[in-house]
C-alpha cells in the first residue's frame, strides 16, 4: 500500500482506503474520502468533502472531485458528497461537484468514461455506461439515464433529463428533455433519429427496435400533435419495454418539455421542443 502513494501525495490519515489503491504525484486527498479496492487516483488529483469511489474507478491526472458547488445557495459545511461507480473512467481535469442540501450526492454510475475537461455540477445522477465526451457541461440536479451518450462541448440548462441510451451530438444546445433511445443535435438540440447503434450494442432485439423506429415516425414524422402522437404509439406500436419506457418518459415531461423535431420537420407547429403541458393543453 505505502508503495502504490507518492511520496509527494497529501493522505489524510483518516481516508479509508481500500487494497491496492494506487495514488500519484501531488495528489490531496481528503479526511472523508472513501476509496475502494483499486483505485487509481492520476497526478496532482484533489478529492474533498465526502467522496466515495467504487472498486476499480480510475481518476485522471489533474481532476477535481467534491468540490463546492457553483450555486450562490449553497451554505458552506453542508454535509453532501459525490458518489462515483465501479470501474468509471474520469480522464484528465474532469470536475465533479458535490450536492447542495444535506446528505444529498452528486451521482455517476458504473462502468462509465467521462472524457477529458467535462464537468458534471451538483445534484447530478448519471446512469450506468453514460459516456460523456470531452468539454461537455452537465449542469445542476440533471438525469442521465443507463448508456446514454452526451457529446463534446455539448451545454445542458439545469434539471433537465437525458433519457436511456440516447445519443445527443457534439456541440448540442440542450434545454429540453431527450427521450431515450433517441438521437438529438442542433442549437436548440432537436430529435434527428432513432439511435440504432446504441440499441444494437445494448442488444435491444430487432422487433424492438423497430418498434422503436415505429414510435419515432409517429411521434416525429407524421405530422401529428403531440398528444394525439402518443394516442397512436399507445393504439399502434407494440408494447415492449422500451417503447413503454418511451412512452412514461414523454408523460413525465418536466418544466423544460420534450425535444421536439428540428424547424420544418412533420409534427404539428414545428416546434423545437413539445411544451411540458402539451397533454393537458391539446384540443
Amino acid at each position: 500500500m505505502t508503495e502504490a502513494i507518492h511520496p509527494t501525495a497529501v493522505v489524510d490519515p483518516r481516508a479509508r482506503l481500500g487494497a491496492r489503491v494506487r495514488i500519484g504525484a501531488y495528489t490531496v486527498v481528503g479526511p472523508d474520502a472513501v476509496l475502494a479496492d483499486d483505485v487509481e487516483l492520476g497526478h496532482h488529483v484533489v478529492v474533498e468533502g465526502r467522496v466515495e469511489l467504487g472498486e476499480r474507478v480510475r481518476i485522471g491526472h489533474g481532476c477535481i472531485l467534491g468540490g463546492a458547488p457553483q450555486d450562490l445557495k449553497f451554505q458552506d459545511g453542508t454535509p453532501s458528497g459525490v458518489r462515483i461507480g465501479e470501474r468509471t473512467v474520469l480522464r484528465e481535469h474532469v470536475t465533479v461537484h458535490r450536492a447542495t442540501a444535506p446528505e444529498g450526492w452528486t451521482q455517476i454510475g458504473r462502468d462509465g468514461l467521462i472524457m477529458g475537461l467535462a464537468h458534471v455540477a451538483h445534484d447530478c445522477r448519471l446512469g450506468d455506461g453514460v459516456i460523456v465526451i470531452n468539454y461537455a457541461g452537465i449542469t445542476g440536479h440533471c438525469e442521465i439515464g443507463d448508456r446514454a451518450t452526451i457529446g463534446g462541448l455539448t451545454g445542458m440548462v439545469p434539471f433537465t433529463r437525458v433519457g436511456t441510451a440516447a445519443y445527443v451530438g457534439g456541440m448540442a444546445k440542450v434545454n429540453a428533455d431527450v427521450p431515450p433511445y433517441m438521437i438529438v443535435d442542433g442549437q436548440p438540440a432537436t430529435v434527428r433519429g432513432v439511435n440504432v447503434v446504441g440499441l444494437r450494442r445494448a442488444g435491444i432485439a430487432p422487433a424492438e427496435r423497430r418498434a422503436l423506429q415505429d414510435a419515432y415516425r409517429l411521434l416525429y414524422r407524421s405530422g401529428l400533435a403531440p398528444k394525439r402522437g402518443l394516442d397512436r404509439v399507445r393504439e399502434d406500436v407494440a408494447a415492449c419495454p422500451p417503447v413503454l419506457a418511451l412512452i412514461d418518459f414523454i408523460v413525465a415531461a418536466t418544466r423544460h418539455g420534450i425535444c421536439g423535431p428540428p424547424a420544418g420537420g412533420s409534427a404539428a407547429g414545428d416546434e423545437p421542443a413539445w411544451p411540458a403541458e402539451a397533454e393537458e393543453s391539446e384540443r
